[in-house]
């Protein structure tokens, strides 16, 4: 499928490119503009309706996708995602997997399953992200929203970084992960801090971050408002 990822230095749309009888499924409501050619149904996609409520209820995501099909022949859509920010595409060969974070997920081809995949106690509690997140698998291309840009932070075999839990959009199913405190000097000092609790991925790998957070825009609206009183 070809695509492009129009205006990423400002309000990222992307536009796929469609032959007759492809399909890309994507978050409710994303479609901008489409071809005569395509069609554009909505389904519970994968898992069908189980599938949708446990999207919906554990993940935080639309109980129902859009498919959109090159029923009549080749055609163009335009997708974007709700929040102010980039996107990003993954082209996955089969052989991992992606855990995505609840709000990261715009679209894929019609090749990749998704599902839920629950966290253990731990890294569900502290992470931030909750106990489930999307697990992404197949051969295909998926386009990942992120709430900013999209930086990717690339790790060698045991290499490591420490990443803000709200900056995660999505990272390799194999990688390994911890939750740990921000700070060396103790708890006060994580949480005066204002990092608190962090993520420390080890390599090989490729996380890919955002770079702004919502919940740090949120309040930053929240106390414009106040001031504006």
């Amino acid at each position: 499928m070809k695509h492009e990822i129009l205006y990423e230095s400002a309000f990222s749309v992307v536009q796929c490119h469609l032959e007759k009888g492809e399909s890309i499924k994507a978050e409710s409501d994303a479609m901008i503009s489409m071809s005569t050619t395509l069609d554009i149904t909505g389904s519970a996609g994968d898992g069908g309706i189980i599938g949708g409520l446990t999207r919906k209820l554990l993940a935080g995501e639309s109980f129902f996708f859009q498919r959109i099909t090159a029923s009549r022949g080749p055609g163009n859509v335009i997708l974007a995602q709700a929040a102010l920010g980039g996107i990003g595409d993954v082209e996955l060969d089969g052989t991992y997997g992606l855990k995505v974070q609840r709000g990261s997920f715009l679209a894929a081809e019609d090749t990749i399953e998704i599902d839920t995949a629950i966290q253990n106690l731990t890294k569900g509690l502290f992470s931030g992200q909750g106990f489930f997140v999307l697990n992404i698998r197949g051969k295909g291309i998926v386009f990942l929203s992120a709430f900013g840009a999209i930086h990717e932070i690339t790790l060698d075999v045991g290499e490591e970084a420490i990443i803000d839990n709200g900056h995660l959009v999505a990272w390799p199913d194999c990688m390994e992960y911890k939750i740990e405190k921000a700070s060396a000097d103790g708890w006060i000092s994580s949480f005066t801090s204002g990092e608190g609790l962090v993520c420390r991925f080890k390599g090989p790998g490729t996380v890919l971050i955002q770079t702004r957070k919502p919940e740090a825009m949120s309040a930053w609206l929240k106390s414009m408002v106040k001031f504006i009183k």
